[in-house]
Protein backbone atom coordinates (compact mmCIF):
# COMPACT_ATOMS: atom_id res chain seq x y z
CA UNK A 1 0.00 0.00 0.00
CA UNK A 2 1.32 3.42 -0.86
CA UNK A 3 1.75 6.24 1.61
CA UNK A 4 -1.50 7.77 0.31
CA UNK A 5 -3.28 4.62 1.41
CA UNK A 6 -2.85 5.79 5.00
CA UNK A 7 -1.07 2.72 6.43
CA UNK A 8 0.10 4.76 9.41
CA UNK A 9 -3.46 5.88 10.18
CA UNK A 10 -4.77 2.31 9.85
CA UNK A 11 -2.15 0.85 12.18
CA UNK A 12 -2.72 3.62 14.74
CA UNK A 13 -6.46 2.97 14.67
CA UNK A 14 -5.95 -0.80 14.91
CA UNK A 15 -3.73 -0.56 18.01
CA UNK A 16 -6.07 1.93 19.67
CA UNK A 17 -9.20 -0.12 19.00
CA UNK A 18 -7.70 -3.41 20.21
CA UNK A 19 -6.67 -1.90 23.55
CA UNK A 20 -9.96 -0.04 23.91
CA UNK A 21 -12.04 -3.14 23.08
CA UNK A 22 -10.39 -5.12 25.89
CA UNK A 23 -10.85 -2.27 28.36
CA UNK A 24 -14.51 -1.79 27.43
CA UNK A 25 -15.32 -5.48 27.75
CA UNK A 26 -13.72 -5.63 31.22
CA UNK A 27 -15.79 -2.59 32.20
CA UNK A 28 -18.95 -4.32 30.92
CA UNK A 29 -18.22 -7.41 33.03
CA UNK A 30 -17.90 -5.29 36.18
CA UNK A 31 -20.71 -2.78 35.53
CA UNK A 32 -23.31 -4.68 33.45
CA UNK A 33 -23.58 -1.62 31.19
CA UNK A 34 -25.12 -2.32 27.77
CA UNK A 35 -23.42 0.80 26.38
CA UNK A 36 -20.08 -0.69 27.33
CA UNK A 37 -20.95 -4.01 25.67
CA UNK A 38 -22.05 -2.23 22.49
CA UNK A 39 -18.92 -0.11 22.53
CA UNK A 40 -16.65 -3.13 23.07
CA UNK A 41 -18.23 -4.88 20.08
CA UNK A 42 -17.92 -1.62 18.12
CA UNK A 43 -14.18 -1.40 18.88
CA UNK A 44 -13.71 -5.08 18.06
CA UNK A 45 -15.52 -4.60 14.73
CA UNK A 46 -13.36 -1.55 14.00
CA UNK A 47 -10.23 -3.60 14.71
CA UNK A 48 -11.41 -6.23 12.24
CA UNK A 49 -12.14 -3.51 9.71
CA UNK A 50 -8.63 -2.10 9.94
CA UNK A 51 -7.24 -5.62 9.51
CA UNK A 52 -9.39 -5.95 6.37
CA UNK A 53 -7.98 -2.69 4.98
CA UNK A 54 -4.42 -3.89 5.57
CA UNK A 55 -5.16 -7.23 3.88
CA UNK A 56 -6.80 -5.46 0.93
CA UNK A 57 -3.78 -3.18 0.51
CA UNK A 58 -1.45 -6.16 0.53
CA UNK A 59 -3.46 -8.21 -1.97
CA UNK A 60 -3.80 -5.21 -4.29
CA UNK A 61 -0.02 -5.22 -4.79
CA UNK A 62 -0.06 -8.55 -6.65
CA UNK A 63 1.28 -8.57 -10.18
CA UNK A 64 -1.09 -8.68 -13.15
CA UNK A 65 -1.92 -12.10 -14.58
CA UNK A 66 -3.37 -13.29 -17.92
CA UNK A 67 -6.72 -13.69 -16.16
CA UNK A 68 -6.48 -10.23 -14.56
CA UNK A 69 -4.37 -8.26 -17.06
CA UNK A 70 -4.98 -4.91 -15.36
CA UNK A 71 -3.83 -6.15 -11.97
CA UNK A 72 -5.56 -6.21 -8.59
CA UNK A 73 -5.58 -2.54 -7.61
CA UNK A 74 -9.36 -2.43 -7.23
CA UNK A 75 -9.23 -5.15 -4.59
CA UNK A 76 -8.71 -2.32 -2.10
CA UNK A 77 -12.23 -1.15 -2.97
CA UNK A 78 -13.66 -4.61 -2.33
CA UNK A 79 -12.17 -4.77 1.16
CA UNK A 80 -13.35 -1.23 1.91
CA UNK A 81 -16.88 -2.32 0.94
CA UNK A 82 -16.56 -5.32 3.27
CA UNK A 83 -15.74 -2.85 6.04
CA UNK A 84 -19.08 -1.11 5.54
CA UNK A 85 -20.89 -4.46 5.77
CA UNK A 86 -19.08 -5.42 9.00
CA UNK A 87 -19.72 -1.99 10.51
CA UNK A 88 -23.42 -2.22 9.61
CA UNK A 89 -24.02 -5.79 10.84
CA UNK A 90 -21.55 -6.47 13.66
CA UNK A 91 -21.41 -2.90 14.96
CA UNK A 92 -24.67 -1.15 14.14
CA UNK A 93 -27.29 -3.90 14.21
CA UNK A 94 -25.86 -5.49 17.35
CA UNK A 95 -25.93 -2.15 19.18
CA UNK A 96 -29.52 -1.48 18.07
CA UNK A 97 -30.60 -4.90 19.31
CA UNK A 98 -28.73 -4.56 22.59
CA UNK A 99 -30.15 -1.06 23.14
CA UNK A 100 -33.70 -2.25 22.49
CA UNK A 101 -33.28 -5.13 24.96
CA UNK A 102 -31.91 -2.84 27.67
CA UNK A 103 -34.71 -0.32 27.18
CA UNK A 104 -37.24 -3.13 27.41
CA UNK A 105 -35.49 -4.80 30.36
CA UNK A 106 -33.33 -2.17 32.10
CA UNK A 107 -30.65 -3.25 34.57
CA UNK A 108 -29.09 -1.25 37.37
CA UNK A 109 -25.47 -0.28 36.81
CA UNK A 110 -22.89 -1.45 39.31
CA UNK A 111 -19.29 -0.37 39.86
CA UNK A 112 -19.96 2.83 37.91
CA UNK A 113 -16.30 3.89 38.06
CA UNK A 114 -15.34 1.11 35.63
CA UNK A 115 -17.37 2.32 32.62
CA UNK A 116 -16.68 5.99 33.34
CA UNK A 117 -12.93 5.44 33.69
CA UNK A 118 -12.72 3.26 30.57
CA UNK A 119 -14.78 5.70 28.52
CA UNK A 120 -12.50 8.59 29.48
CA UNK A 121 -9.45 6.50 28.57
CA UNK A 122 -11.09 5.45 25.27
CA UNK A 123 -11.91 9.05 24.34
CA UNK A 124 -8.27 10.03 24.86
CA UNK A 125 -6.97 7.06 22.83
CA UNK A 126 -9.47 7.59 20.01
CA UNK A 127 -8.59 11.28 19.90
CA UNK A 128 -4.96 10.40 19.21
CA UNK A 129 -6.03 7.93 16.52
CA UNK A 130 -8.37 10.50 14.95
CA UNK A 131 -5.59 13.11 15.04
CA UNK A 132 -3.30 10.72 13.14
CA UNK A 133 -6.01 10.09 10.53
CA UNK A 134 -6.55 13.84 10.07
CA UNK A 135 -2.81 14.47 9.76
CA UNK A 136 -2.39 11.72 7.15
CA UNK A 137 -5.46 12.90 5.23
CA UNK A 138 -4.25 16.49 5.08
CA UNK A 139 -1.19 15.29 3.14
CA UNK A 140 -3.38 14.20 0.21
CA UNK A 141 -6.53 16.29 0.77
CA UNK A 142 -5.14 19.51 -0.66
CA UNK A 143 -7.74 22.28 -0.82
CA UNK A 144 -10.74 19.97 -0.79
CA UNK A 145 -13.26 20.25 2.00
CA UNK A 146 -13.63 17.22 4.26
CA UNK A 147 -16.93 16.34 2.59
CA UNK A 148 -15.34 16.53 -0.86
CA UNK A 149 -12.37 14.47 0.31
CA UNK A 150 -14.56 11.65 1.62
CA UNK A 151 -16.76 11.69 -1.48
CA UNK A 152 -14.06 11.90 -4.14
CA UNK A 153 -11.00 10.19 -2.66
CA UNK A 154 -9.81 7.36 -4.92
CA UNK A 155 -7.89 5.64 -2.10
CA UNK A 156 -10.59 4.31 0.26
CA UNK A 157 -8.53 3.67 3.39
CA UNK A 158 -8.24 7.21 4.76
CA UNK A 159 -11.95 8.10 4.39
CA UNK A 160 -12.86 4.79 6.03
CA UNK A 161 -10.53 5.35 9.00
CA UNK A 162 -11.66 8.98 9.33
CA UNK A 163 -15.34 8.05 9.48
CA UNK A 164 -14.68 5.12 11.81
CA UNK A 165 -12.68 7.28 14.21
CA UNK A 166 -15.29 10.03 14.08
CA UNK A 167 -18.03 7.48 14.75
CA UNK A 168 -16.00 6.01 17.60
CA UNK A 169 -15.54 9.39 19.28
CA UNK A 170 -19.20 10.34 18.96
CA UNK A 171 -20.21 6.85 20.11
CA UNK A 172 -18.02 7.15 23.20
CA UNK A 173 -19.64 10.48 24.06
CA UNK A 174 -23.09 8.91 23.62
CA UNK A 175 -22.07 5.96 25.80
CA UNK A 176 -20.73 8.32 28.48
CA UNK A 177 -23.97 10.31 28.37
CA UNK A 178 -26.05 7.13 28.66
CA UNK A 179 -24.04 5.80 31.58
CA UNK A 180 -24.00 9.19 33.28
CA UNK A 181 -27.76 9.69 33.01
CA UNK A 182 -28.38 6.14 34.20
CA UNK A 183 -26.25 6.80 37.28
CA UNK A 184 -27.79 10.21 37.99
CA UNK A 185 -31.41 9.05 37.61
CA UNK A 186 -30.99 5.49 38.82
CA UNK A 187 -32.84 4.40 35.66
CA UNK A 188 -31.02 1.88 33.43
CA UNK A 189 -33.23 2.86 30.49
CA UNK A 190 -30.82 5.72 29.74
CA UNK A 191 -28.02 3.23 29.25
CA UNK A 192 -30.17 1.42 26.70
CA UNK A 193 -31.01 4.69 24.93
CA UNK A 194 -27.30 5.52 24.67
CA UNK A 195 -26.68 2.08 23.20
CA UNK A 196 -29.48 2.52 20.69
CA UNK A 197 -28.08 5.88 19.58
CA UNK A 198 -24.65 4.29 19.07
CA UNK A 199 -26.24 1.64 16.82
CA UNK A 200 -28.05 4.22 14.70
CA UNK A 201 -24.84 6.24 14.34
CA UNK A 202 -22.87 3.19 13.18
CA UNK A 203 -25.54 2.22 10.67
CA UNK A 204 -25.53 5.73 9.16
CA UNK A 205 -21.72 5.71 8.84
CA UNK A 206 -21.83 2.23 7.30
CA UNK A 207 -24.38 3.38 4.71
CA UNK A 208 -22.20 6.37 3.74
CA UNK A 209 -19.18 4.10 3.33
CA UNK A 210 -21.19 1.59 1.30
CA UNK A 211 -22.42 4.26 -1.13
CA UNK A 212 -18.95 5.74 -1.66
CA UNK A 213 -17.14 2.41 -2.08
CA UNK A 214 -19.88 1.15 -4.40
CA UNK A 215 -19.07 4.03 -6.76
CA UNK A 216 -15.38 3.09 -6.66
CA UNK A 217 -16.19 -0.56 -7.34
CA UNK A 218 -18.28 0.36 -10.38
CA UNK A 219 -15.32 2.31 -11.74
CA UNK A 220 -14.72 6.05 -11.50
CA UNK A 221 -13.07 8.30 -14.05
CA UNK A 222 -10.17 10.63 -13.38
CA UNK A 223 -10.95 13.80 -11.48
CA UNK A 224 -11.50 17.06 -13.35
CA UNK A 225 -8.00 18.32 -12.56
CA UNK A 226 -6.30 15.14 -13.77
CA UNK A 227 -8.49 14.96 -16.88
CA UNK A 228 -7.54 18.54 -17.75
CA UNK A 229 -3.84 17.72 -17.42
CA UNK A 230 -4.25 14.69 -19.67
CA UNK A 231 -6.05 16.71 -22.34
CA UNK A 232 -3.41 19.42 -22.26
CA UNK A 233 -0.64 16.84 -22.54
CA UNK A 234 -2.24 14.97 -25.44
CA UNK A 235 -2.36 17.84 -27.94
CA UNK A 236 0.94 19.22 -29.17
CA UNK A 237 -0.56 21.38 -31.95
CA UNK A 238 1.73 19.79 -34.50
CA UNK A 239 1.10 16.11 -35.17
CA UNK A 240 -1.70 15.67 -32.61
CA UNK A 241 -4.14 18.47 -33.37
CA UNK A 242 -7.11 17.58 -31.15
CA UNK A 243 -9.02 15.06 -29.06
CA UNK A 244 -12.05 13.41 -30.64
CA UNK A 245 -13.12 11.60 -27.47
CA UNK A 246 -11.47 10.36 -24.29
CA UNK A 247 -12.31 7.86 -21.55
CA UNK A 248 -10.52 7.40 -18.23
CA UNK A 249 -10.97 4.72 -15.57
CA UNK A 250 -9.31 4.09 -12.22
CA UNK A 251 -7.94 0.54 -12.17
CA UNK A 252 -6.97 1.23 -8.57
CA UNK A 253 -6.29 4.25 -6.36
CA UNK A 254 -2.86 4.80 -7.94
CA UNK A 255 -3.43 3.42 -11.43
CA UNK A 256 -5.36 5.11 -14.21
CA UNK A 257 -6.38 3.84 -17.64
CA UNK A 258 -6.59 6.42 -20.44
CA UNK A 259 -8.21 5.64 -23.81
CA UNK A 260 -8.59 8.34 -26.44
CA UNK A 261 -9.20 8.85 -30.13
CA UNK A 262 -6.95 11.68 -31.25
CA UNK A 263 -6.92 13.82 -34.37
CA UNK A 264 -3.61 13.69 -36.23
CA UNK A 265 -2.15 15.61 -39.14
CA UNK A 266 -3.52 14.23 -42.43
CA UNK A 267 -0.18 14.37 -44.20
CA UNK A 268 1.80 12.53 -41.51
CA UNK A 269 3.41 9.22 -42.37
CA UNK A 270 2.80 6.05 -40.35
CA UNK A 271 6.21 6.41 -38.74
CA UNK A 272 5.53 10.03 -37.79
CA UNK A 273 2.11 9.17 -36.34
CA UNK A 274 3.54 6.27 -34.32
CA UNK A 275 6.25 8.58 -32.97
CA UNK A 276 3.61 11.22 -32.16
CA UNK A 277 1.57 8.64 -30.20
CA UNK A 278 4.64 7.56 -28.24
CA UNK A 279 5.46 11.18 -27.49
CA UNK A 280 1.86 11.87 -26.40
CA UNK A 281 1.96 8.89 -24.03
CA UNK A 282 5.19 10.17 -22.52
CA UNK A 283 3.67 13.64 -22.02
CA UNK A 284 0.62 12.14 -20.30
CA UNK A 285 2.74 10.09 -17.90
CA UNK A 286 4.83 13.15 -17.07
CA UNK A 287 1.70 15.21 -16.37
CA UNK A 288 -0.23 12.46 -14.53
CA UNK A 289 2.15 9.74 -13.26
CA UNK A 290 -0.67 7.37 -12.24
CA UNK A 291 -1.75 7.15 -15.92
CA UNK A 292 0.01 3.83 -16.43
CA UNK A 293 -2.21 2.17 -19.06
CA UNK A 294 -2.73 4.31 -22.18
CA UNK A 295 -4.46 3.43 -25.45
CA UNK A 296 -4.47 6.03 -28.23
CA UNK A 297 -6.24 5.67 -31.58
CA UNK A 298 -5.21 8.11 -34.33
CA UNK A 299 -7.81 9.41 -36.77
CA UNK A 300 -8.18 12.15 -39.39
CA UNK A 301 -10.57 14.79 -38.12
CA UNK A 302 -11.75 18.11 -39.51
CA UNK A 303 -10.77 21.27 -37.69
CA UNK A 304 -14.43 22.26 -37.30
CA UNK A 305 -15.32 19.06 -35.48
CA UNK A 306 -12.12 19.11 -33.43
CA UNK A 307 -12.93 22.64 -32.25
CA UNK A 308 -16.01 21.28 -30.44
CA UNK A 309 -13.69 19.83 -27.83
CA UNK A 310 -13.16 16.31 -26.50
CA UNK A 311 -16.16 14.10 -25.86
CA UNK A 312 -15.68 12.55 -22.45
CA UNK A 313 -19.13 10.98 -22.24
CA UNK A 314 -19.76 7.35 -22.98
CA UNK A 315 -21.04 6.65 -26.48
CA UNK A 316 -23.34 3.59 -26.45
CA UNK A 317 -22.34 1.22 -29.19
CA UNK A 318 -19.36 3.36 -30.11
CA UNK A 319 -16.05 1.89 -31.25
CA UNK A 320 -13.73 0.58 -28.58
CA UNK A 321 -10.43 2.43 -28.38
CA UNK A 322 -7.49 0.58 -29.82
CA UNK A 323 -4.06 1.28 -31.15
CA UNK A 324 -0.83 1.91 -29.31
CA UNK A 325 -0.72 0.67 -25.76
CA UNK A 326 2.41 0.35 -23.65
Amino acid sequence: MSASGGTKAIVAALLANLSIAVAKFVAFLFSNSSSMLAESVHSLADSGNQALLLVGGKRAQREATPQHPFGYGRERYIYAFLVSIVLFSVGGMFAVYEGYEKIKHPHELTHWYWPVGVLVFAIIAESFSFRTAIKESNVVRGRKSWKEFVRHAKAPELPVVLLEDLGALVGLILALAGVGLALLTGNGVWDGIGTLCIGVLLILIALVLAVETKSLLLGESAGAEEAGKIEAALVDGDTVTGIIHMRTLHLGPEELLVAAKIAVSHDGTATEIAAAIDAAEARIRDAVPIARVIYLEPDIYSETEAAKGPDREATPGGPAPHGSGH
